[in-house]
């Protein structure tokens, strides 16, 4: 399945969640997409809920479906709780660093940085969005991108991080400190649900 590249507003009402997490995409029109998005639905089945929740969390990071499972199934191999553990791994992408450094204002325009070459971990050209982050690797601009217009306009935005990455203004470059607590991420997602609709 290929990486779905249209309107995001449209995803997001479809599922009835604001995947960029800002809750623009339902400001207005907090209901499904198309001529009977107004409509009155009937109540999801257990399955319909559990494919809504894990479509939440994929639209959300911006992964097609074999990368999705992929990630999920690395989870589970992990020690603690399988859909916290999911969660920490989508966490920590690199797309997802970047944008939660406030590189760029989406997580898709965060993947086409690294896509172009234009950031480095650690020192060295990093182009592979799906590249996973460790704790206390640093994230940084290429030196000769630091001038990249979208960039500096997206950090000029950026007034608030997350807790678990740290930035440093004067060397346009920050640390993913530590691993997501649950607590600090989307309190709207249930991924208990994602595990059974994969458990099935």
């Amino acid at each position: 399945m290929s990486r779905y590249t249209g309107p995001s507003f449209k995803k997001a009402r479809r599922v009835g969640f604001s995947i960029s997490e800002t809750g623009k995409e339902l400001a207005r029109h907090p209901y499904g997409p198309g001529q009977h998005g107004n409509a009155r639905k009937g109540k999801l089945s257990d399955y319909g809920t559990q494919l809504k929740e894990k479509q939440k969390v994929r639209f959300m990071y911006g992964l097609n479906e074999k990368q999705f499972r992929k990630t999920f199934n690395e989870a589970g191999k992990m020690s603690g709780i399988h859909g916290e553990n999911f969660l920490k791994l989508l966490e920590s992408r690199l797309d997802n660093i970047v944008y939660r450094l406030g590189f760029s204002t989406t997580r898709r325009g965060a993947r086409q940085l690294v896509n172009h070459g234009h950031i480095t971990v650690n020192g060295k050209k990093v182009d592979i969005p799906s590249y996973r982050c460790k704790p206390g690797d640093v994230i940084a601009i290429k030196e000769n991108s630091k001038e990249h217009k979208a960039m500096k306009e997206a950090l000029e935005k950026t007034t608030k991080r997350v807790e678990f990455v740290t930035f440093d203004e004067n060397k346009l470059s920050g640390t993913y400190v530590r691993y997501p607590e649950r607590s600090e991420l989307n309190m709207d997602i249930n991924e208990s649900l994602i595990v059974e609709f994969y458990n099935k």
